[in-house]
């Protein structure tokens, strides 16, 4: 039986929203914690000392153990499931997603969400000026994205992985960000295919 889970989140986050589909996906029980970033709550002395030192959500918990970064522990959750595949080239395939996503496609997509959803009315001169590159990256990746659709049904092995569910949380809402996905026929298709996946939860639920 797996030990108690509890996700310290943000919960309009796509990192966290990795973890809770994932969980959900699988039918796994997880207790969730709000902590609003846009007040500092996660970088409080006590959160610092007892979640995670890094100050990020999200964490987590697995019993008295603590794991951060969201591919990591969508990974946790999923080890011996159907969401990650038994070959060894597709598993590795799978991690080369989930990297491109943390790398090539999150600091871009997300940071474009963020900036216009979130904190329009905050941002800097300087981050002002990064929305065309922002937005251009952002663009190139989701590109890649669709031209690796044309013809599969879902990124590694015809079937929903880890891989999906990483590249899902943030392009599914891309266009908060002021992104369209208009011109990316094989990513819209392939976001309504997973969001038919029996046990689906929404960003929002």
């Amino acid at each position: 039986m797996m030990e108690r889970l509890v996700l310290h989140e943000y919960a309009a986050s796509g990192n966290c929203y990795k973890i809770r589909l994932t969980a959900a996906l699988l039918g796994l029980k997880i207790e969730r914690r709000e902590y609003d970033i846009l007040k500092g709550e996660t970088r409080t002395p006590e959160f610092l000392a007892n979640v995670n030192a890094n100050g990020r959500i999200p964490t987590l918990q697995i019993g008295d153990r603590f794991l951060p970064e969201s591919n990591a522990a969508c990974f946790y959750l999923a080890e011996g499931s159907a969401l990650i595949p038994d070959d060894r080239f597709d598993r590795a395939d799978m991690l080369r997603w989930m990297c491109f996503e943390q790398y090539s496609h999150e600091p871009y997509v997300a940071t474009m969400r963020f900036w216009v959803a979130f904190i329009a009315d905050r941002l800097s001169e300087e981050q002002k000026a990064q929305i065309p590159m922002r937005r251009a990256q952002a663009e190139a990746a989701l590109k890649v994205m669709d031209g690796h659709l044309a013809g599969r049904r879902f990124f590694v092995a015809d079937r929903l992985t880890l891989a999906d569910i990483a590249l899902y949380a943030y392009t599914h809402v891309a266009e908060e960000g002021d992104l369209t996905l208009a011109p990316y026929a094989n990513i819209r298709a392939w976001l309504d295919r997973v969001a038919a996946t029996p046990g689906y939860v929404g960003i929002g639920a």
